[in-house]
């Protein structure tokens, strides 16, 4: 349900009148969403999550673009029981994408940085967004991504985290 709720967002997201866009150059910019973290057990929570992100892309002109991105988000998901609290998730991600002229497809892929009240994990990101320019500089994008974290705060525990952010970004 949660990922049918996100995924009807990205699209309403993308059938906004066209606008022409570049997707080229540094942005940086704020975001909101909802995460979703699943461990053994019992050990399961979710909370609203916010943060900033900064990046750089690259339009190669045939449609084909290619960026880095550096996000950030407080997210304070209590695990229930005993299980802790994840605090935030440091994201670094590549992303690569297709220019539909007023949107832009991508998928990404990266490192995720966890940071827990039971210790620290680094794991894989992955996932997918459209982003929609609303005016030259200001762009709206929607993300889902998955983490996976193997040994989440060294005790062997895996934990999958998914989230669904709305973005604002603001292009130089």
């Amino acid at each position: 349900m949660k990922l049918l709720v996100s995924a009807a967002a990205i699209i309403s997201v993308a059938s906004l009148p066209a606008l022409a866009g570049e997707f080229n150059g540094p942005y940086l910019g704020l975001g909101v969403g909802y995460t979703d973290a699943d461990g053994p057990g019992a050990r399961d929570g979710d909370n609203t999550s916010f943060g900033g992100h900064v990046g750089y892309d690259y339009s190669f002109g045939s449609g084909f673009v290619l960026g880095g991105e550096v996000e950030y988000d407080r997210v304070n998901a209590d695990l229930g029981g005993a299980g802790g609290t994840i605090d935030n998730i440091g994201r670094f991600k590549v992303k690569a994408g297709y220019d539909f002229g007023p949107v832009l497809g991508y998928g990404v892929v990266g490192a995720a940085r966890a940071t827990t009240s039971f210790g620290n994990d680094t794991g894989l990101v992955y996932g997918v967004g459209l982003a929609y320019p609303v005016t030259e500089q200001w762009a709206v994008s929607g993300e889902v991504l998955r983490h996976e974290f193997n040994d989440l705060g060294g005790a062997g525990s895996d934990f999958n985290v998914d989230t669904f952010n709305l973005r604002a970004s603001f292009r130089f």
